[in-house]
């Protein structure tokens, strides 16, 4: 790109995929008064795949062996579930510590594996709540309820902030990046990276989040020649009193900074393990690369965000699932093992997200619309896994976990207890400290840690 003025130098600044994020940027409103303490030398990293659109929990972990499960009750759900019902001899069974079976979608091999091995674990019921609503009858009698609930844009938002009602400029990935400020403070590159753009939930108060894309950082073009380079460093330098331009002019010179310094360090890494040739496993291979120059870019913890999209699943759900989940399950497994050839599996945990479920009752077009709670996988070498957490629901219309007819689930673990216990995992192990970064956590009592992490 030639570029000639101010006006092209923001414009190719701004939409380089190495810069940062304007709004984590503008988002500086304020700093958490929270110090980490965590021991010299110790690394860890939360890796988050936000699913977006909404997935089918129904389709992703089905109940066999439970007393309403397919074995003793296999009307309950092909019923409910009609054309969506997925046949038992094609699902991968699993085992929880308690002797229940479940099964996973066909398409979800290599998470089988890593269950079974103990590398994984499922997280039942899942979902954005306000305060806990313990079934049908409490929802109907005006249980509180997050604002504007089955709006993809609010319970993304939600998800992303754990905020369920209100307003709020900061996520909790970024709110963990500002918690572990003082244990990054020689840092090179920022603590929050995402490989795909990133929502709220990487907007910190007092850190900048960057975007790396699949490929590796990119500089500016047409800054070879040292006389453009010396004028555009010259009208990122001038002030000229206008707040706004000063603020993308950081933004510039950060992502600039950034993206030389991985520059310098991405192309000498060399990972053995083979990444599957699709969107999310590229993703997730430059995820691997960051987190094996995390010494070189002296961060003792970091914070990723990956995406996968077309879980808005109104029509032709069984395709696009199989699709999907063929995506899904091989990346997951790739990154895993690429965390265990750099000997980081105990310290990188990846967990899925999707702001909200879909209902048990599919629709005329074969698909499911908007509902409420959802199942997720957390991954990693310190998962307690071979298990389940959190209650899985009864899966029947109008039963004692529907909150309509259709088989909308109200979920039985919050967004916030979920988020909770991988931030102290992550090392926010201060009770004042967790609810700073995690603010609604006091609405759900005690019961904070869901005991998934070792």
């Amino acid at each position: 790109m030639n570029i000639r003025n101010r006006r092209d130098f923001l414009k190719a600044s701004l939409s380089s995929i190495s810069a940062l994020s304007a709004g984590a940027a503008l988002a500086k409103f304020g700093e958490l008064n929270a110090y980490a303490q965590v021991p010299a030398g110790s690394y860890n990293a939360l890796v988050c795949i936000f699913l977006l659109g909404g997935n089918d929990g129904h389709n992703t972990v089905i109940p066999i062996s439970t007393p309403n499960g397919y074995q003793n009750n296999p009307a309950l759900y092909t019923a409910n579930r009609l054309s969506l019902a997925l046949p038992q001899a094609s699902l991968h069974h699993v085992a929880t510590k308690s002797g229940d079976i479940y099964g996973l979608h066909p398409k979800l091999t290599e998470l089988q594996g890593l269950y079974n091995s103990g590398n994984a674990a499922i997280l039942a019921n899942v979902g954005m709540l306000a305060v806990p609503i313990a079934n049908r009858a409490a929802y109907l009698a005006g249980a509180q309820v997050p604002a504007n609930l089955f709006s993809h844009s609010d319970q993304t938002s939600q998800w992303q902030t754990t905020v369920p009602n209100g307003l709020i400029s900061s996520g909790w990935g970024g709110r963990l990046a500002d918690y572990m400020q003082p244990s990054n403070s020689s840092a090179a590159f920022p603590a929050v990276a995402t490989t795909s753009g990133c929502g709220i939930f990487c907007n910190g108060q007092s850190t900048f989040s960057t975007t790396v894309p699949p490929s590796g950082a990119i500089s500016l073009s047409g800054l070879s020649d040292p006389a453009i380079l010396q004028g555009n460093q010259q009208l990122l330098s001038f002030d000229n009193g206008l707040k706004l331009v000063q603020s993308a002019n950081g933004v510039v010179n950060r992502g600039q900074t950034y993206a030389n310094a991985l520059n310098g360090l991405i192309g000498g890494v060399k990972i053995n393990t083979p990444f599957p040739a699709t969107g999310l496993g590229s993703q997730l291979g430059m995820v691997a690369k960051l987190i094996s120059l995390h010494s070189q870019l002296q961060l003792s913890r970091q914070v990723f965000f990956c995406t996968l999209g077309g879980f808005d699943t109104h029509g032709g759900e069984l395709a696009t699932q199989d699709a999907l989940f063929s995506e899904l399950s091989p990346a997951i497994k790739a990154f895993y093992d690429a965390t265990t050839e750099l000997n980081v599996q105990n310290q990188v945990t990846t967990f899925t997200n999707s702001e909200f479920g879909r209902t048990v009752m599919p629709n005329s077009s074969g698909g499911t619309d908007h509902a409420w709670g959802s199942h997720h996988f957390v991954i990693g070498g310190a998962v307690k896994g071979a298990d389940m957490y959190g209650k899985f629901p009864l899966l029947a219309l109008n039963g004692q976990d529907d909150a309509n007819n259709r088989g909308t689930i109200i979920p039985s673990t919050s967004v916030a207890q979920y988020a909770a216990t991988l931030a102290k995992w992550f090392g926010v192990v201060d009770p004042n400290s967790l609810s700073q970064v995690i603010p609604s956590i006091g609405n759900f009592g005690a019961n904070i840690d869901l005991g998934f992490l070792g």
